[in-house]
């Protein structure tokens, strides 16, 4: 094998990872905050559904999401006369599949970091005259940079080994939507044990190297 057809999804899923990781950083930041801050009826039931892809089977969550995008959906048909093609079996599928599964991680993450926060500390600022956008600015997000930090990783890494839900609607097209677990599984699957360790050994390292950058650490 060629060092192109060995490189090509560890390149897409760190592509994919990065794209993902990234949007659900934002996506993430923006909910946190705006439900630590908000009372209202119905936001246990709201929570309830953000954080069920966490304890969904992928494959369920993979098959919700085909149906959505689906070309019969409203959604299916908006992002084709958006993108000029079906979203469906394109490597932008496998990041909306790292979207919604890291989704909840980060979310939960980003809350607990948020909840850790001084709530004198951010009146204070209010009191000063700073409107709620400065207080998360200058005053939050420099607070739970840490809780922020590990929330990014976590969806990355998340992302990173997405398989189930991404096999469901981008498929396993060589260079094009293969990413790593679908190609280790693929290889597994023809016998191929030697590339399903070349690959395998990619993604544990990577996974480790991300698990150990936020790892706490006193003196050891």
């Amino acid at each position: 094998m060629q060092w192109s057809e060995l490189a090509a999804p560890i390149l897409l899923s760190l592509k994919v990872a990065i794209v993902s990781s990234i949007v659900v950083l934002f996506l993430g930041v923006w909910l946190a905050w705006g439900m630590s801050k908000s009372r209202f009826k119905g936001k246990t039931l709201l929570e309830t559904v953000v954080l069920l892809p966490l304890v969904l089977p992928p494959t369920v969550v993979g098959f919700v999401l085909l149906v959505m995008l689906g070309k019969k959906s409203w959604v299916g048909q908006l992002m084709e006369a958006l993108f000029q093609q079906p979203i469906i079996f394109t490597w932008g599928a496998a990041v909306i599949a790292s979207i919604v599964v890291a989704f909840p991680l980060v979310y939960q993450t980003m809350k607990t970091g948020f909840a850790l926060v001084s709530r004198d500390i951010e009146e204070s600022a209010r009191s000063a005259g700073a409107s709620e956008w400065q207080v998360l600015r200058l005053v939050t997000l420099p607070l739970a940079w840490r809780s922020i930090l590990t929330a990014f990783i976590l969806g990355f890494a998340r992302g990173l080994g997405e398989f189930g839900a991404t096999l469901m609607i981008a498929g396993n097209i060589p260079h094009r939507t293969q990413t790593l677990p679908t190609a280790i599984y693929i290889a597994v699957e023809s016998g191929n044990m030697t590339l399903a360790w070349c690959w395998a050994g990619a993604i544990i390292l990577i996974s480790f190297i991300l698990l150990y950058a936020v790892s706490p650490r006193k003196s050891e």
